[in-house]
C-alpha cells in the first residue's frame, strides 16, 4: 500500500517508491526556479529489499509515491534453508521472510529469538533483532 504525495515535502531518510520498488531517500537536492520552469528535486534512493542505487529528477511539485510501512515485532519460529518463519506477536499470524544478506543479523537469528520486521508493498524483511 502506497499514498500520494509532493516531491518538496520528502527529506533525506523518508522513503519513496521507485520503479516498483520502495527505497530510502539518501540524498536530496533542489535546484532553484529558473527562467524555463519550476524548481527541480534530485533524488538518489537506495532499494530497501535490493540495495539498488536509483535517481530521479523532477520538478518540485510532482507527485510521488510514498510506501506506507508497518513495523512489527515477530518471533522466529524456524530457520528455512532461504527463509524465515515468523510469528507476529500481536496477531499470531506466521509469514515467511528471506534470509537477511547481512552476517551479523543472520548469526543472530534462531528459534525462540524476537525480531523487529517490516512490511512494505505485500513484502517481508528483518530489520533487527530485539534484546
Amino acid at each position: 500500500m502506497s499514498k500520494p504525495m509532493d516531491l518538496g515535502a520528502l527529506r533525506v531518510g523518508s522513503y519513496i517508491i521507485l520503479d516498483g520498488e520502495p527505497c530510502k531517500i539518501v540524498n536530496y537536492t533542489k535546484s532553484k526556479p529558473g527562467k524555463h520552469g519550476s524548481a527541480k528535486a534530485r533524488i538518489v534512493a537506495i532499494g530497501v529489499f535490493d540495495e539498488a542505487k536509483r535517481t530521479i529528477v523532477k520538478p518540485v511539485s510532482a507527485q510521488v509515491e510514498v510506501p506506507l510501512i508497518e513495523k512489527k515485532t515477530g518471533q522466529v519460529i524456524a530457520m528455512l534453508p532461504a527463509a524465515v518463519q515468523l510469528m507476529d506477536l500481536e496477531t499470531y499470524a506466521i509469514t515467511e521472510a528471506p534470509l537477511p544478506e547481512e552476517e551479523e543479523l543472520k548469526s543472530k537469528l534462531a528459534s525462540g529469538v524476537e525480531v523487529e520486521y517490516w512490511q512494505i508493498l505485500g513484502r517481508t524483511r528483518i530489520i533487527r533483532t530485539k534484546g
